[in-house]
């Protein structure tokens, strides 16, 4: 009889053991989707940013429409990727990445624009879209905080039999563009 209860026991913590490892894996992979669904609140806010941006600066940059253009249509391509369920995560970051580098093209072209740099709503988008691309890159960083987590912890023993055999993939990783990862060039 005592030979039955300690398998009954050791089958006990195994059970408990494999409720615990897949209760800790489906809260980690909601953290890693709470992150990312983090990042989208913060991208819509960005898009609906830039049409205000776009008629504050509009009727000051008379020389300058096609940077106005270049930046409307980097919104709408992000837009279509980021509504794209199918997309990857690479794609998204390009689209976006486009995005960022066509603002910034945009407000150093507005240095030439004194009018336009002493304007108050045109300074108050600006903080708000430096604002939200802060939010946006914090975003990210607790994004790749938790699927480095996940990742790790879908990898490690024993967790990674349990996950292997409930399939569970690791997450990707928001890597910078190539771009910003070059130095910046300071000339005098």
């Amino acid at each position: 009889m005592s030979i039955l209860y300690i398998v009954l026991g050791v089958l006990a913590i195994v059970i408990i053991w494999l409720i615990a490892t897949y209760n800790g894996l489906i809260t980690t992979k909601n953290r890693v989707d709470e992150a990312l669904s983090d990042i989208d609140v913060q991208l819509k806010r960005r898009y609906d940013l830039i049409p205000n941006l776009v008629e504050t600066v509009k009727g000051y940059m008379t020389h300058e429409q096609s940077t106005l253009i270049k930046l409307t249509e980097a919104r709408a391509s992000a837009m279509s990727v980021h509504d794209n369920k199918n997309a990857t995560l690479a794609q998204r970051e390009q689209a976006e990445n486009a995005l960022s580098s066509t603002l910034k093209s945009l407000f150093a072209v507005t240095e030439n624009y004194p009018d336009l740099k002493a304007s108050q709503n045109f300074l108050q988008l600006q903080d708000e879209i430096s604002d939200t691309e802060n939010k946006i890159q914090a975003s990210r960083r607790f994004y790749n905080g938790n699927v480095r987590d996940f990742n790790t912890k879908i990898q490690i023993f024993p967790t990674n039999l349990i996950a292997g055999m409930l399939k569970f993939v690791k997450y990707d990783f928001f890597q910078a563009a190539e771009q910003e990862r070059n130095n910046v060039q300071v000339k005098f």
